[in-house]
C-alpha cells in the first residue's frame, strides 16, 4: 500500500495505488534521499485540478514511468491546500525562474529541499517545444549524476535569491486619500468596460477588488466605482461562470466575456462572491443581487456542506459523461437535443433562447454552457421557472463531479462569514445556522487548547498540518461576523484568542510586516511572505482586517497598531498593483471611515424594537462596520458598557474610536448614520 493512503488529503488519495513509490511530505522522504544519494522530484497540485488528473493518468499511472522515476528519485506529492506554505516558497522559485506558473508544479530539489529544475504540466511526449515528462526524468538524472557541482551550484543560487526577496513595504502607516485614488485609477485604466472584470483571457472573478469598489462608495459616494462594481457583477451572473441552474461559481472564465468556465467550483470563490452579492444588494437593492447571493448560498449549504458541519473545498470540473470518461464541464454542458429530451419541443426552444443554447455549441462537441444571453423580461417568469427546475432535476441524475471533502479552516472562516451576513441581510436563520455550524468544528476539531489552528480536517478527523496566517485571519473574520450577527460574544473571544496568536508569532516586531507561517512551524527554505491577493485574500490583508474590526469592538490599542502598520504595504503596492491587493485597499476603506461601531441595546434580544435596529445596523453600508447586540445589562461585548436605554426601550449607538453620536431609537436615523 502507498505511504498517501495514510493521509488525509483527498488529492493524495487519488495518488494513493499509484506505481510510483510516493512519500508525503516530510523529514523522512529528504532522508531517504540523502541515503540514496538522489535527487526529489516534488509534484504539488489539488484534487479539483484538471491538468493535475491529466498527467497524473499520462505519467504517473503509466508503470514504466513509474520504474524509472523510483529507481532513480525519492517522489514527493502535496497538497497546495493542505500545505500553502511548501506551494508558496517553491512556486516562487518557479515564477522566478521561468516567468509563469501553476499546477500541477514539478519541481526538482536536492536532498536539502533545494530546487534546482523547474516546471508545471509536462506531457507524456513534447509537444510545441515542450520536452515529455520522461525526457525532463532522464535530463534531470543525468545532471544529477555527471554534473553534481553544477546542480549544487544552481540550487544554491536559487536558495540564495529567495532569502534576498523580503518584503520591504517602506511604510508603517495606512493609506490615505492620495493612495486611494491612484489605486482606484488605475483599477479604471485596467477595467473591461464591455465585459466587465479585469484584464483579459482566462479571467477570474475579482472578488477582492469588487469588495473595495462597493466600500469606496459606501464612503465617498463615487459613482464610478459602484458602476464598475455593479456591471462587472451583473455580467458574471448572467455568464457561464455562474451555474444558472443551481447556483455558484465556476473558478474562472477561460475567455474575457464570461461565457466558458473552467468548472471546477471552489468553496473560497463562492464564499466571497456570496459576500460581495449581499453587499452590492445592501447598496443598490437589485433582485439579481439578491438572487445570486442565495443561490450561492443555498449551493454551498446543499452541495459542499459536510456531515461534520463544515464546508467541503472543491467540486472537480471532470465528470463522467455517461460514457465512463472523465470529460471537463460533462454534468453542465447542454445540447439541443438534450433540451427536448427532457422539456419538449416547445419549452426545449423556450430554454435554448433563454439560456444561449445553440446547434453549434458555446463548448466542446456541439455543447453549450448555460448562460442568460438576453433580458429576462421578454420571457415567462412562471414557465422558466418550471424550465428551470425540471432541467436542474435532470442534471441531477447525471455522474456528479467528484467532491474533495476536506475542510479548510480559512476558507470555512469566509464562508462563516458570508452565510452569516447573507442570513442576516434577507432573514435566512436557515444560513446562519449554517454558519453557526460550520464556527463550531472550526473551533470543536481545528482549535487546539493553545488557541492554535489546524489548517484541514476530513470525515471528522484533524489534519497533521499546523494553520498559516490566512486561516487564523479569516476563522477570526468569520467569527466576528458571526458575533455581530448573532449577538453571542464567544465568538469574540474566540477571534480575540486567534488574533493574540497572529500578533505573538506572525508579526514581524521590528517592521510591523507578517509571515504566512508562525515563527515555531516547520523551516523551509525560506519564509514565505506575500501580501499580495491570490485567489483569497492575503493572509497580511486579511489579518489588517480582523485586527482592525477586534480593535473596534474592543478598543484594543495593540491590534488597531498592528493592523494600522500591516496597512503600510498597501499604502506602498495599492497605487502599483491595486488588482493584487483588493482585500488590503478594502481594510483601508474601513480604516479610513473608522470603522464606525456600533452598539445596540435593548430589553432582550427577543424585543422586536432591539430587533429591527439590529438589523437595520447590519444593513448599513459604511465600510467594515462592526455591530455589538445585546441586553442592556449583558456584558458580552465592550462597546454595549455603559450604553443605557432610552425611556425604557432600545436604543442604538454609532460610535469612532469609542465617540459616540448622540443615541437613536429610530431605525431610519440609525440608517442615514450609517449610509453617510
Amino acid at each position: 500500500m502507498n505511504r498517501l493512503a495514510r493521509t488525509t488529503s483527498p488529492y493524495l488519495l487519488q495518488h494513493a495505488d499509484n506505481p510510483v513509490d510516493w512519500w508525503p511530505w516530510g523529514p523522512e522522504a529528504f532522508e531517504e534521499a540523502k541515503r540514496r544519494d538522489v535527487p526529489v522530484l516534488l509534484s504539488v497540485g489539488y484534487s479539483a485540478c484538471h491538468w493535475c488528473h491529466v498527467m497524473a493518468h499520462e505519467s504517473f499511472e503509466d508503470r514504466a514511468t513509474a520504474e524509472f522515476l523510483n529507481e532513480h528519485f525519492v517522489s514527493v506529492k502535496v497538497d497546495r491546500e493542505e500545505r500553502p506554505d511548501v506551494d508558496a516558497v517553491y512556486m516562487e522559485a518557479v515564477q522566478a525562474a521561468t516567468g509563469q506558473g501553476g499546477w500541477p508544479m514539478t519541481v526538482f530539489l536536492t536532498p536539502d529541499a533545494e530546487p534546482f529544475y523547474f516546471g508545471t504540466y509536462f506531457p507524456p511526449e513534447p509537444r510545441h517545444g515542450t520536452p515529455s515528462f520522461r525526457q525532463v526524468l532522464e535530463g534531470v538524472r543525468a545532471a544529477w549524476a555527471d554534473r553534481p557541482g553544477e546542480v549544487a551550484e544552481v540550487a544554491g543560487k536559487i536558495v540564495r535569491d529567495l532569502a534576498g526577496r523580503e518584503i520591504g513595504f517602506g511604510s508603517t502607516q495606512a493609506p490615505g486619500e492620495a493612495e486611494i485614488a491612484q489605486a482606484l485609477l488605475g483599477l479604471t485604466r485596467e477595467y473591461d468596460a464591455q465585459r466587465g472584470g479585469f484584464g483579459g483571457a482566462p479571467k477570474f472573478p475579482p472578488s477582492m477588488v469588487l469588495e473595495f469598489l462597493l466600500r469606496h462608495h459606501a464612503r465617498t459616494g463615487a459613482e464610478g466605482a459602484l458602476q464598475m462594481a455593479q456591471d462587472t457583477c451583473e455580467r458574471m451572473a448572467r455568464g457561464g461562470i455562474y451555474d444558472q441552474l443551481g447556483g455558484g461559481f465556476a473558478r474562472y472564465a477561460v475567455d474575457r466575456g464570461w461565457v466558458v468556465p473552467h468548472f471546477e467550483k471552489m468553496l473560497y470563490d463562492n464564499a466571497l462572491l456570496c459576500r460581495v452579492y449581499t453587499h452590492l444588494w445592501r447598496v443598490t437593492g437589485s433582485e439579481t443581487a439578491r438572487r445570486v447571493a442565495l443561490e450561492t448560498a443555498d449551493f454551498m449549504v446543499r452541495e459542499l456542506r459536510t456531515a461534520e458541519g463544515g464546508f467541503a473545498s472543491a467540486l472537480d470540473a471532470d465528470s463522467d459523461d455517461g460514457s465512463g470518461r472523465h470529460v471537463e464541464g460533462a454534468y453542465y454542458v447542454w445540447d439541443p437535443a438534450q433540451l427536448r429530451e427532457v422539456l419538449g419541443d416547445d419549452d426545449a426552444e423556450l430554454a435554448a433562447r433563454y439560456f444561449g443554447v445553440t446547434e453549434e455549441g458555446t463548448f466542446e462537441h456541439g455543447r453549450s454552457v448555460l448562460r442568460l444571453p438576453q433580458q429576462e423580461g421578454v420571457f415567462d417568469a412562471e414557465r422558466l421557472e418550471s424550465v428551470r427546475g425540471r432541467l436542474f432535476a435532470a442534471r441531477a441524475g447525471r455522474p456528479a463531479p467528484g467532491r474533495d471533502d476536506k475542510v479548510v479552516a480559512a476558507w470555512n472562516g469566509l464562508a462563516v462569514a458570508a452565510l452569516a451576513e447573507t442570513g442576516a441581510c434577507f432573514d435566512r436563520p436557515d444560513l446562519v445556522e449554517a454558519a453557526a455550524g460550520a464556527a463550531d468544528l472550526l473551533v470543536r476539531l481545528h482549535l487546539d487548547e493553545h488557541a492554535r489552528l489546524t489548517r484541514t480536517s476530513k470525515d471528522g478527523r484533524a489534519g497533521a498540518n499546523a494553520g498559516v496566517l490566512e486561516d487564523y485571519a479569516d476563522v477570526a473574520e468569520g467569527f466576528l461576523a458571526l458575533a455581530s450577527v448573532t449577538g453571542e460574544g464567544v465568538w469574540l473571544e474566540f477571534a480575540g484568542l486567534l488574533l493574540d496568536h497572529v500578533l505573538a508569532r506572525f508579526v514581524d516586531a521590528g517592521s510591523g510586516a507578517l509571515y504566512d507561517t508562525a515563527d515555531d512551524a516547520e523551516q523551509l527554505i525560506r519564509r514565505p511572505q506575500d501580501p499580495t491577493d491570490n485567489a483569497t485574500p492575503s493572509g497580511w490583508s486579511a489579518a489588517a482586517g480582523a485586527l482592525l474590526s477586534y480593535a473596534a469592538h474592543t478598543g484594543s490599542e495593540p491590534h488597531r497598531t498592528a493592523a494600522e502598520r500591516a496597512l503600510g504595504v498597501v499604502k506602498a503596492l495599492g497605487p502599483r498593483v491595486p488588482r493584487f491587493i483588493g482585500w488590503g485597499l478594502a481594510v483601508a476603506e474601513a480604516w479610513l471611515d473608522g470603522p464606525r461601531e456600533v452598539a445596540v441595546v435593548g430589553p432582550s434580544l427577543d424585543d422586536e424594537a432591539t430587533r429591527t435596529l439590529h438589523r437595520t445596523a447590519l444593513l448599513g453600508t459604511a465600510p467594515g462596520a462592526v455591530v455589538a447586540v445585546g441586553a442592556v445589562d449583558g456584558d458580552e461585548f465592550p462597546l454595549l458598557e455603559g450604553r443605557p436605554l432610552i425611556d425604557g426601550g432600545a436604543a442604538a449607538y454609532v460610535c469612532r474610536n469609542f465617540t459616540c453620536d448622540a443615541p437613536t431609537t429610530d431605525p431610519e436615523r440609525l440608517r442615514t448614520a450609517l449610509s453617510s
